[in-house]
């Protein structure tokens, strides 16, 4: 596993394991203290907004990316600001649902459109750019690979969409959880070993 995070940039273009689990922090204390204090959704709010602050500065001392900081604390607060309108806890979650949807939507979209994402972060990432599109080997592999991701991310609205139906608080933050860092270890590694499978031994 190793090996494949490091042969991978999309690892590090996530942020590895800390960004993954700066991700994910924020929704565990929005739930945590949402049952802690009997329910109180204002205070939850604020606890994950500060939760996120506070990861945000952290990531400004590592030196990240200003995007990356951004938009992790921007995440946060736009989930809060639907919670706090609707008055319904589970609607914190909301926001990260529909951007499942529409993350295999448009995933998919990509493949169909030959333009697979997969192909275009990873070419970006190690300076390939958009030239692996002239070769249909690389084309083949990076398609069949994008597909991964687009289910991936149909698991996800698929796990989250009847826990959200049902306001299960608990079912949200432990999927946030499960299916965050895990899941994307999994996705990244099954599409290193789908693209080696469908390129030929020898290309270079």
């Amino acid at each position: 596993m190793s090996q494949t995070q490091q042969s991978n940039p999309l690892h590090d273009l996530m942020g590895g394991r800390r960004g993954a689990l700066d991700s994910a922090l924020p929704s565990v204390v929005f739930v945590i203290t949402y049952l802690v204090t009997g329910s109180n959704l204002t205070v939850a709010l604020v606890a994950a907004l500060v939760a996120a602050a506070v990861l945000a500065g952290a990531r400004l001392i590592r030196r990240e990316k200003p995007v990356r900081v951004v938009g992790g604390l921007a995440a946060v607060a736009f989930a809060a600001v639907v919670a706090a309108r609707t008055g319904n806890a589970a609607d914190y979650f909301l926001p990260s649902l529909l951007a499942n949807v529409a993350s295999a939507l448009i995933w998919a979209a990509s493949i169909l459109a030959r333009w697979p994402l997969l192909g275009v972060v990873v070419g970006f990432a190690i300076g390939q750019k958009t030239s692996w599109r002239d070769d249909p080997d690389l084309m083949r592999a990076y398609s069949q690979a994008s597909w991964i991701w687009a289910v991936s991310f149909l698991v996800r609205a698929g796990v989250n969409l009847p826990l959200y139906l049902t306001d299960n608080l608990v079912g949200l933050g432990i999927s946030r959880v499960l299916l965050g860092f895990p899941m994307v270890l999994g996705v990244i590694a099954a599409s290193w070993w789908v693209i080696k499978r469908a390129l030929p031994a020898d290309h270079p």
